[in-house]
């Protein structure tokens, strides 16, 4: 199994006033993981995947554990794995952590959508054969 990592720097956008980071920024960082990780993973940036493609993979579940406080200047190390994939959907898991402390994990169900018709489709093959690479089952 492949893990995704991503590395994110705490910055003030994402604080409130007491310099922790503000939880609906985790949501923020979230995406931006996601996001990347279909660029880098999966060669297939959100620009190609809603523009030309129109396609899009929103969040039909989602549920995150707040495990520490994050503070600005620290620093988030990301990891992503895939859980399943369906026929159009795909369960991750995304923890982020400063050092060896653990910060969130979260849990969720993207779903690919066909953005002209708003409904599931499933996935192309060789993004799903890309994705796979990611799955848990996937030890090789």
């Amino acid at each position: 199994m492949a893990t995704f990592t991503h590395r994110t720097p705490v910055m003030f956008q994402h604080c409130d006033p007491a310099g922790i980071v503000f939880y609906p920024r985790y949501f923020e960082m979230i995406n931006a993981v996601v996001e990347t990780f279909f660029d880098r993973a999966l060669d297939w940036s959100f620009a190609t995947l809603h523009g030309s493609e129109r396609m899009g993979v929103p969040m039909g579940r989602i549920d995150a554990n707040f495990h520490a406080a994050s503070r600005l200047g620290d620093v988030l190390d990301w990891s992503l794995t895939i859980g399943r994939i369906g026929r159009g959907s795909a369960e991750i898991e995304i923890t982020g952590a400063c050092g060896a402390e653990a910060r969130l994990s979260v849990r969720g169900t993207l779903v690919l959508v066909d953005l002209d018709k708003m409904k599931s489709r499933p996935w192309p093959e060789a993004r799903r054969a890309a994705l796979e690479r990611y799955t848990k089952e996937n030890t090789a």
